[in-house]
């Protein structure tokens, strides 16, 4: 590209089982508009991305039965894989984070989450740590046992902090010597479902995103003592759902003005406002989705909105009124059982 500098780069994670393509490049025009460039199928069902450290490695999670973590290298229009898979040795990883040199999974079908350290050259090598969680929830389906939905460090990094869909939990683990050990456990309402949580940038304040009722759970976060502590529960739906309604996604706006959400089935974006502590959120308005069965939201460095659309194939994309915080749908791109946008 004559030295200049690369096109700004999305990625997609698609279910290969469902008819996507794999994980798909896509460039960024500068109104954030997306055009797919390329995609490899050569890793089963990469539902989740992540960037490693300075954005050279692209690492995706093949949730599968068996479930496994790939490393690819981005910098072309179809991502390369760089080695064959590591396995997570747990079953059906949603979710992965990279960190302190190691890939972490949320491993929803097993309630585990696995440690594999990278390689000198970046691939992961097979899981050399799972920690187990235990419990369940009300819920008579959905909550037998332990799912863990997601994995992330807290903004400090001295913590990982999982989210348990089946106990209606978030954990908190300190790393020591390559093995996760359990800090504490903070219980949210029974029958809840915590699915995924993002952190407010003041770095003191944490939201939960409930998939079993369409409800968000404001708390405060302590880095120093690894300390959570609920402060409220708010709807993200203005009404009771009609038919299905599973909240997928949270995202905070980078200034901590607002927050928004996906939930499949009512297939809407909820806009909520955040009150200046950061101690309140409350609903604004919702806006259709642009498809059907959002699974992912993402806000690009842009400051634009995407939603991956699994059931209707597609990502769609919103500006974002700065003063009201509400998405204006300003276009899609075909993307067959889109599973997460991410920004390289």
């Amino acid at each position: 590209m004559g030295g200049g500098e690369r096109t700004a780069r999305a990625y997609i994670g698609s279910f290969t089982a469902a008819g996507g393509a794999g994980v798909i490049t896509a460039a960024v025009a500068p109104d954030g508009g997306l055009t797919v460039l390329g995609a490899t199928a050569e890793v089963p069902d990469p539902s989740y991305l992540a960037l490693g450290p300075g954005g050279d490695l692209l690492y995706a999670v093949s949730e599968t039965a068996d479930g496994a973590v790939a490393a690819f290298d981005p910098a072309g229009d179809t991502a390369r894989l760089l080695a064959p898979p590591a396995p997570v040795a747990a079953e059906g990883p949603t979710h992965l984070c990279v960190h302190g040199g190691r890939v972490f999974t949320a491993n929803y079908g097993s309630g585990s989450v696995s440690v594999l350290p990278l390689r000198a050259d970046g691939p992961p090598a097979p899981a050399a740590h799972v920690l187990n969680h235990h419990g369940s929830g009300p819920h008579p389906q959905r909550q037998q046992g332990p799912h863990v939905h997601q994995v992330l460090p807290d903004p400090s990094g001295r913590w990982l902090v999982a989210v348990d869909l089946g106990t209606d939990s978030v954990r908190v683990h300190a790393l020591r010597d390559g093995m996760l050990t359990l800090h504490r456990e903070f219980a949210l309402r029974p029958g809840s479902g915590p699915r995924h949580l993002a952190f407010h940038p003041d770095g003191h304040h944490l939201y939960v995103l409930n998939e079993l009722t369409p409800t968000l759970t404001v708390c405060r976060w302590d880095a120093d003592g690894g300390d959570l502590r609920p402060l409220g529960e708010t709807a993200v739906l203005p009404g009771a759902p009609g038919a299905d309604a599973y909240p997928s996604e949270v995202v905070v706006s980078p200034d901590g003005r607002f927050l928004w959400t996906a939930t499949r089935g009512e297939d809407v974006l909820s806009v909520l406002a955040l009150d200046p502590a950061g101690d309140a959120a409350r609903l604004l308005t919702t806006v259709p989705c642009g498809g059907h069965w959002p699974r992912d939201l993402a806000l690009s460095p842009q400051g634009l909105l995407y939603a991956a659309n699994e059931r209707s194939g597609d990502v769609t994309w919103f500006t974002v009124d700065p003063d009201s915080g509400t998405p204006a749908l300003a276009g899609s791109v075909p993307a067959p059982a889109a599973s997460s946008v991410l920004f390289g």
